[in-house]
């Protein structure tokens, strides 16, 4: 029988903060265990919370880049539970009065596009994380993480396939990149999501019943749980079994996934105001403020790479998709004024040495202008393309300039007319044969002839002008 999937997202993303939420440990990624953090995130009695201003902000513009409406009163709220990564027995988080509320955003499937709707971003503390050792038999916990400002963005119920979650946690994690606030790191746990999933008939009026997976940390796995859960209810609902409503964890090595625990009845969590935290109240000038704060997004960069630079639709896509990217181009162009040529380049040089691992866009060894300066002597036929190429992988392994390596190399091309008239002549009463051969007809020994002078004239002109200047002679 045929269902359909009805699918909602909860994504957790880690805030780009120094320090974490409401102490004033550094939030950054790593350390030895239980280095970074103090009395207050890992739950000592009697400390107080002091609200992280910056979290505030940065939670802000990820509800202004997701078109989410900001409420000027928010309240943060104790969520009790117990579980050991969590020592204070409850997590400050927002439930009544979150930060954002609605919103939305767009994703485009097979060139239709289809809006994804918004319930809410609240904010978060992060908890601890706790190292199972098998071995030994034990568990360990780590505080270091406890504290780091989290974002929740909750869905509606409006996706229907693992295509559209995976372009909408795309959307999301590009959204987030462009506003500065988080890194979207997800073999780091900077973006996790949780998955929501039932399914219905056609002719069902009402959702069936919901499954939650947990904790996915990577798009394939997202994409995969999603997939192998479909199929799962599927077969129960065949055999006229019934869905349990439950949460349950994927396995990455099996690809299944199995229960964790039961949702028959919702968990009563208790929440009520964090009594040690002041209500956030925003005036229509803090928003304002924190709106004019935004960069260039990238549906307005993509409009503006193919209106104003005439890129087409797939090449300025490949641009935006990575902010690192799109930022690395901005600034060569503001170097060489060639948006075509240096979108070529990107793409088709700077970008496969990307992919082979053979360098980061994080931590690139030579400046936008030195990048800049490299198309340009391709383009102005400087040096050949092709040297060009083998410029930017000098570049890469010595961190030496593009115009450096084209003069220590003998790349750079000096035009001496007069000396490719005299090397190509040469080359000719050389292999009389093969230019008789050619006047009778033999085109294909042209290629011998182009090499032979090709190699003699390196680095005074280009191919080009050898080719042209061959054929000149031949006639």
């Amino acid at each position: 029988m045929s269902y359909i999937p009805v699918i909602g997202l909860e994504i957790h993303a880690e805030l780009l903060t120094n320090s974490k939420i409401f102490c004033s440990c550094s939030a950054e990624f790593g350390g030895e265990q239980n280095t970074r953090c103090c009395p207050g995130c890992s739950s000592m009695p009697g400390t107080l919370p002091v609200l992280n201003q910056t979290a505030v902000k940065y939670a802000i513009k990820a509800g202004l880049a997701m078109n989410c409406d900001i409420n000027k009163f928010s309240v943060f709220d104790r969520k009790n539970y117990f579980y050991p990564d969590l020592p204070k027995a409850y997590q400050i988080s927002q439930l009544y009065f979150p930060i954002c509320v609605n919103g939305n955003i767009p994703i485009n499937i097979d060139g239709k596009e289809k809006n994804i709707r918004l319930n809410r971003i609240h904010i978060e503390e992060d908890a601890g994380k706790l190292m199972h050792d098998d071995f030994n038999g034990v568990s360990l916990i780590d505080f270091n993480r406890g504290g780091i400002p989290l974002i929740e963005i909750v869905t509606e119920p409006d996706i229907n396939s693992s295509e559209e979650a995976k372009a909408f946690v795309e959307q999301v994690s590009l959204l987030l990149q462009y506003t500065g606030v988080c890194s979207c790191k997800m073999e780091q746990g900077a973006l996790r999501c949780d998955v929501n999933i039932s399914l219905m008939k056609s002719t069902d009026t009402e959702f069936g019943t919901r499954v939650e997976i947990k904790n996915l940390n990577s798009l394939k796995s997202i994409v995969r749980a999603i997939e192998y859960e479909i199929k799962r209810q599927a077969r129960l609902l065949d055999n006229g079994d019934r869905v349990v409503q439950e949460t349950r964890r994927f396995n990455d090595n099996h690809g299944d996934t199995k229960s964790m625990r039961s949702k028959e009845d919702a968990h009563d969590y208790r929440y009520f105001p964090d009594p040690d935290i002041p209500q956030v109240n925003l005036s229509d000038e803090d928003l304002e403020a924190i709106r004019a704060e935004l960069p260039e997004l990238p549906n307005k960069r993509l409009e503006r790479y193919i209106n104003e630079y005439d890129l087409s639709k797939t090449d300025a896509q490949i641009i935006v998709n990575q902010k690192t990217v799109s930022d690395f181009y901005d600034e060569t162009l503001k170097e060489y004024n060639n948006p075509k040529s240096v979108s070529n380049f990107v793409i088709v040089e700077l970008l496969r040495r990307v992919n082979l691992g053979e360098i980061s866009m994080d931590n690139l060894p030579f400046s936008a202008k030195d990048f800049a300066t490299l198309i340009e002597m391709a383009d102005t036929d400087k040096v050949s393309k092709n040297d060009a190429k083998k410029i930017l992988r000098l570049m890469i392994e010595t961190g030496k300039s593009s115009l450096d390596i084209a003069k220590e190399n003998g790349f750079l091309i000096v035009s001496d007319m007069s000396k490719v008239d005299e090397i190509i002549t040469m080359v000719l009463s050389e292999n009389a044969e093969a230019v008789e051969q050619y006047k009778n007809g033999e085109t294909k020994v042209f290629g011998f002839l182009m090499g032979q002078c090709t190699k003699k004239l390196k680095g005074v002109c280009t191919p080009k002008v050898i080719k042209e200047t061959l054929e000149a002679k031949l006639k």
